[in-house]
C-alpha cells in the first residue's frame, strides 16, 4: 500500500500499490528525540544526508507506519521503515562475467580465494562486482542460505581478503551451515595491528553488538552491558614483533561481523590501516617526519585494513574428510611487512 499526502488536507491518503522495505530500524529505548534523517545517517551505510531527505519528502521514509518529513523527531522504540516501489537492488541478482580464484573445487562445494576490495554479496551502494555475482555466472542452481545469498556458507569484509567456501548443493548447504554454527570449522587470519602486544598468546572474550552512537561499527560491551550483543571469541598468537606494529595470526571460535577488528582495537590494538576503526591514524611511534612519511608510505602499499583469512578447514559434507587449505599472504600485506621489518631492523641498529 503506498500513502500519499493529501495536498488539501495535509493526511495521507492510500493508494493500491506494492512497496518494498528496503531499510528497518528499532530504536533503543534509551534514544534521546533525533531527526529521522540524522537517525538514518547513522545506520544506513553509503547514505548521504541528502539522499534521506529527498526519500523522505518522496513519502519514502515510515516511523510506526506513517511517512514522515526528515525533521520528525525519532523517539524511543520507534520503528524507522524505508520503502521504495521497486525490491532491494541486491534482491535482483545479475550475473557478472568476473574471474573467481578457485582453489579447490568438486561436485558439491568450492573454496574460493577472494581479493581485498571484493564485496561478497550485493547490498547498500554495492550492487554489481560482488561474488554473488561471480558465482551465479559461473555456477547454476546454487542453493540459497537462510539469507536468501546464492552459495554463501559465511562471509568476509570487502577489504579483508583470503578463503570461503562456497556450498553448491542444498546438502552442502545445511551440513557446512551446521558446522559453522557448531563452532567446529577453523578458521585463521593474519593480521597486523598497531603496538607491541605484550603476550605472545592469549585469548579475547567480550559479546560484540552495534556501536550505540557509531552504527557503522561494532563494539565490546562490558560492565553493566555486558550481556548485550552476541558473545564472541578470539584466539591470537604473535607471529612476529615489528617496533611499533605486531603481526599476528587470530583463530576464530565465533563469526561476529567485524569480530577480529573489534577484538583487536578492545585489547589496544587496532588493525593497521583499518579506517573504520581508526587504524588508519598513526596510533604508535614517533612524532618524527620521517616516521610519519613512512607510515603513509605503508598507507599507500596496504590501502586497506591489514586483515587476510589465510587457512580455512571443515569436515567434508560427503565424505567426511578433513578438508583444510591455506593461502599465501597477499602481495600488499607482505610488501607492508617487509618494509615494517626494515625498519625495526634499522631501530635496533640505531640503538
Amino acid at each position: 500500500m503506498i500513502l500519499k499526502e493529501n495536498e488539501d488536507t495535509g493526511d495521507y491518503d492510500a493508494n493500491e500499490g506494492d512497496l518494498y522495505e528496503h531499510h528497518r530500524f528499532v530504536a533503543g529505548a534509551g534514544q534521546v528525540p533525533l531527526r529521522v534523517d540524522k537517525f538514518l545517517m547513522n545506520f544506513v551505510e553509503n547514505a548521504t544526508r541528502n539522499k534521506i531527505q529527498q526519500a523522505a519528502k518522496n513519502g519514502s521514509v515510515f516511523v510506526n507506519d506513517i511517512p514522515v518529513k526528515s525533521n520528525h523527531k525519532v523517539k524511543p522504540n520507534d520503528i524507522v521503515r524505508v520503502l521504495f516501489s521497486h525490491p532491494p537492488y541486491e534482491n535482483l541478482l545479475t550475473p557478472e562475467n568476473i574471474p573467481l580464484d578457485i582453489v579447490y573445487e568438486d561436485d558439491v562445494l568450492l573454496v574460493v580465494n577472494k581479493p581485498a576490495g571484493m564485496v561478497v554479496h550485493p547490498g547498500h551502494g554495492n550492487y554489481s562486482g560482488t561474488l554473488i555475482n561471480a558465482l551465479i555466472y559461473h555456477f547454476d542452481n546454487l542453493p540459497n542460505n537462510s539469507s536468501d545469498r546464492p552459495g554463501l556458507v559465511h562471509r568476509i569484509d570487502k577489504d579483508t581478503s583470503g578463503l570461503l567456501v562456497i556450498a553448491k548443493t542444498e546438502e552442502a548447504m545445511t551440513h557446512l551451515a551446521k558446522q559453522f554454527f557448531d563452532k567446529t570449522s577453523q578458521r585463521e587470519y593474519v593480521a597486523i595491528v598497531w603496538g607491541n602486544v605484550d603476550e605472545d598468546e592469549g585469548t579475547i572474550e567480550g559479546n560484540i553488538g552495534r556501536h550505540p552512537k557509531n552504527r557503522l561499527q561494532n563494539t565490546v560491551f562490558e560492565g553493566d552491558e555486558a550481556d548485550k550483543g552476541k558473545p564472541a571469541i578470539t584466539h591470537y598468537k604473535v607471529i612476529e614483533r615489528l617496533g611499533y606494529v605486531t603481526l599476528v595470526s587470530c583463530r576464530l571460535e565465533t563469526g561476529r561481523t567485524h569480530q577480529i577488528r573489534v577484538h583487536m582495537k578492545y585489547i589496544g590494538h587496532t588493525l593497521f590501516n583499518d579506517e573504520r576503526y581508526g587504524g588508519e591514524k598513526i596510533l604508535k611511534g614517533t612524532t618524527f617526519t620521517k616516521y610519519k612519511q613512512f607510515v603513509e608510505n605503508c598507507f599507500k602499499i596496504l590501502p586497506r585494513q591489514a586483515l587476510h583469512a589465510r587457512t580455512l578447514g571443515f569436515e567434508h559434507p560427503v565424505t567426511k574428510e578433513h578438508m583444510h587449505f591455506e593461502t599465501q599472504i597477499p602481495e600488499d600485506i607482505q610488501q607492508c611487512i617487509e618494509r615494517w621489518r626494515k625498519y625495526a631492523k634499522n631501530q635496533l641498529s640505531e640503538e
